[in-house]
């Protein structure tokens, strides 16, 4: 029994010191952190002078500031934290009046200040193809909203009332007449014709539906969840995805 009862306390004092030995390791993880933070902090509080003006005595040789940051040249002190860069924005005044008119009395009309803007420096160069007739008529149909996009199946190919050319293929596309992977097709109005497009094409186009689609929203009244400043950020977010797409960025479906 004395023997059991010392293999206990044995057992518990080792365990004892490895408890006290895994604090001693968190309290001094604890310190470096408040040590890093407070040496790296721009606004770090700096030691008050002593009675008398004097300040502490501080061992060791010193090098003037101004001398330190002329020998230091470029280099760039690597305990110093990089600021943290967030997005941010904020409306253009003259925007977002246009906006408010718009929203006051919606029209469909491109030439109202409103969308006669965005026609110019979104939507116009947006549908701007090298095929510039079947591009006008894509603009029409967008417009109208009686443009249809489907990916390409596996059916055989159609060419009704035009030519190989003017609809492209699975390897060609229609509005730029460059070779490229297909993916998708659309189609205008009541046209029995299918114009296979690149996934290039297709972004630019969707990205043009996306903001009608939404202002249409809006001219019906169907926009009640949102109030006239969240309307407005969520115009300036399609014409950004307009923007983007008209600079040569898009989405690919893998």
């Amino acid at each position: 029994m004395v023997r059991e009862a010392n293999v206990k306390q044995a057992t518990a004092e080792k365990q004892l010191k490895e408890a006290q030995g895994k604090i001693d390791v968190l309290q001094a993880e604890v310190a470096a952190l408040k040590t890093l933070v407070l040496s790296s902090s721009p606004t770090s509080p700096m030691q008050e002078p002593l009675p008398g003006g004097k300040t502490p005595f501080k061992k060791g040789h010193t090098r003037n500031k101004s001398t330190s940051s002329a020998m230091s040249g470029s280099h760039q002190d690597l305990s110093v934290i990089q600021p943290i860069v967030k997005d941010s924005k904020e409306a253009d005044l003259s925007l977002y009046n246009e906006f408010r008119s718009w929203k006051d009395e919606p029209t469909m009309d491109r030439t109202c200040p409103f969308l006669d803007k965005i026609y110019q420096e979104d939507i116009f160069p947006c549908l701007t193809f090298s095929k510039s007739e079947l591009a006008s008529a894509v603009l029409e149909a967008v417009e109208n909203n009686t443009l249809s996009i489907e990916p390409v199946g596996l059916q055989p190919i159609r060419f009704v009332k035009a030519s190989a050319v003017e609809c492209g293929g699975p390897k060609k596309c229609a509005l730029t007449g460059q070779s490229k992977s297909c993916k998708h097709r659309i189609k205008l109005g009541d046209s029995s014709n299918y114009y296979y497009i690149s996934p290039f094409c297709r972004y630019r186009i969707t990205s043009v539906c996306n903001f009608f689609t939404y202002i249409r929203y809006i001219q019906q009244g169907l926009v009640k969840q949102q109030d006239v400043d969240q309307m407005f950020w969520e115009v300036m977010q399609l014409r950004k995805e307009m923007s983007l797409a008209k600079l040569g960025y898009f989405k690919e479906e893998l």
